[in-house]
């Protein structure tokens, strides 16, 4: 069983998360503040720690820190402290990824699996949601993107890095992220990348006006930002798949 160690010290949050990820077969552990998080991290050495930022005590920042100084447990920083410099010095401090608050719990859950798959690879057998964005689809298991039903070609290279993206949307993914999620520990260089993102930036164009677009968020990686501006509903696998050829595969 995953476990998965809460910090938050808002006791409804927590009694919420917590409800939430039990009903979705977690393990759950909690923690109400900075030094409950460490001493419960040591002992019961949890598969990922949800951390909030503006503890009581010892601070979100400092647990980070501490933990990074002694292991790879993967942390997902949940805060309401949006600015740049707060979200760049969580990365710098090893986060695996930042989610804002408020947000919908089946992002919140959609990135947890993201980052247990990554981290766990087979050991975490899960099969990829297909991922809406507004009119643009993306379903993992066929490697089929669609915009308003029309598909759209891409490579299973170009298809991996907009799914990540899309599954984001909204919100930068790290450089690194990407290097991990798509071509595994070996890694890519930034060049790889960058191809890579030209080729589906110029291919989503073709595609017609409204899809979305890819931007460069400097210091961080990239960011998609859907045409409709609705935010990302990852759908149960299977549900509502659009009638459309697959997309090409190299």
């Amino acid at each position: 069983m995953i476990k998965i160690l809460v910090v938050e010290d808002d006791p409804d949050l927590l009694d919420l998360t917590a409800y939430v990820l039990r009903r979705d077969r977690f393990v759950v552990l909690e923690a109400r503040d900075g030094t409950e998080a460490l001493r419960r991290w040591g002992t019961d050495r949890p598969d990922l720690v949800l951390l909030d930022l503006g503890l009581p005590g010892i601070d979100g920042f400092e647990v980070l820190r501490q933990i990074r100084e002694q292991d790879k447990t993967p942390v997902l920083v949940l805060s309401g402290r949006t600015e740049s410099r707060d979200v760049m010095r969580t990365y710098n401090l090893g986060t695996d990824d930042f989610l804002a608050k408020p947000f919908e719990f089946r992002e919140l859950t959609a990135r947890i699996r993201a980052i247990l798959r990554r981290v766990q690879g087979s050991a975490y057998d899960e099969t990829e949601a297909p991922v809406e964005v507004g009119g643009l689809r993306l379903v993992p298991e066929d490697f089929e993107v669609t915009w308003r039903k029309e598909a759209v070609r891409l490579t299973r290279t170009e298809f991996r890095i907009l799914y990540l993206l899309a599954a984001n949307a909204g919100h930068p993914v790290a450089a690194s992220r990407l290097y991990t999620y798509v071509w595994g520990s070996a890694g890519a260089d930034a060049n790889a990348l960058r191809t890579h993102i030209s080729h589906i930036r110029s291919k989503l164009a073709r595609s017609g006006p409204g899809l979305g677009e890819i931007a460069s968020v400097p210091g961080v990686g990239y960011v998609f930002r859907g045409g409709s501006a609705e935010p990302m509903t990852p759908s149960p696998a299977g549900a509502g798949a659009a009638a459309a050829s697959p997309a090409s595969i190299d």
